[in-house]
C-alpha cells in the first residue's frame, strides 16, 4: 500500500528579507495597501488577500531562534533579490498601472502570456521583483 501525501490547504505565509524594515513596511502598505498585523524589531506581518501573510524580516534579524513562550521559532535568514507574484483581477490592470504611476513606482516590464494573462513587474525598495498578474498566467490562475 502506497503512502498518500497529506493534503495542503494553501500558502499561508511567504517572506522577504529586507535591509530597512521601516522603509519596506511603508512601501508595502503605501503601494499595495497591505494591513499591518504584527510588528516587532525583527519583522512585520502584513495581510494579503485570501488569508495569506507577507512577512518582512529585517535581514540578519532572525539568525538565532526566537522564543515564543511555548517553543522557539527556528533560526532563518535570506538575502538577495527575490520574486513575489500577486494576483490581480483582469479588470483592475489599468487601475494598477495608474496607481503605480501615482506612487512613483516605475513599471520595469509588461508581459502578455500565451494563455492571455498580463503581468506588470516593479521593484520594491530592496530590489526584489514584484509581479502583479491577471488570470491566464498559470492553469491555476
Amino acid at each position: 500500500m502506497a503512502d498518500r501525501t497529506p493534503r495542503l490547504s494553501h500558502l499561508l505565509e511567504t517572506s522577504i528579507y529586507v535591509a530597512d524594515l521601516d522603509r519596506a513596511q511603508a512601501f508595502y502598505q503605501r503601494v499595495l495597501g497591505l494591513e499591518l498585523f504584527l510588528r516587532d524589531d525583527r519583522m512585520s506581518a502584513l495581510g494579503l488577500p485570501g488569508d495569506a501573510v507577507l512577512l518582512l524580516f529585517r535581514a540578519g534579524g532572525s539568525t538565532e531562534p526566537t522564543p515564543t513562550g511555548d517553543g522557539d521559532i527556528p533560526a532563518h535568514d535570506g538575502g538577495g533579490r527575490v520574486h513575489l507574484c500577486l494576483a490581480i483581477p483582469r479588470n483592475e490592470f489599468e487601475a494598477w498601472e495608474d496607481h503605480l504611476a501615482a506612487q512613483n513606482v516605475p513599471v520595469e516590464s509588461r508581459i502578455t502570456w500565451p494563455a492571455g494573462g498580463t503581468s506588470l513587474y516593479v521593484r520594491d525598495p530592496d530590489g526584489s521583483l514584484l509581479e502583479l498578474a491577471t488570470p491566464g498566467l498559470w492553469p491555476s490562475w
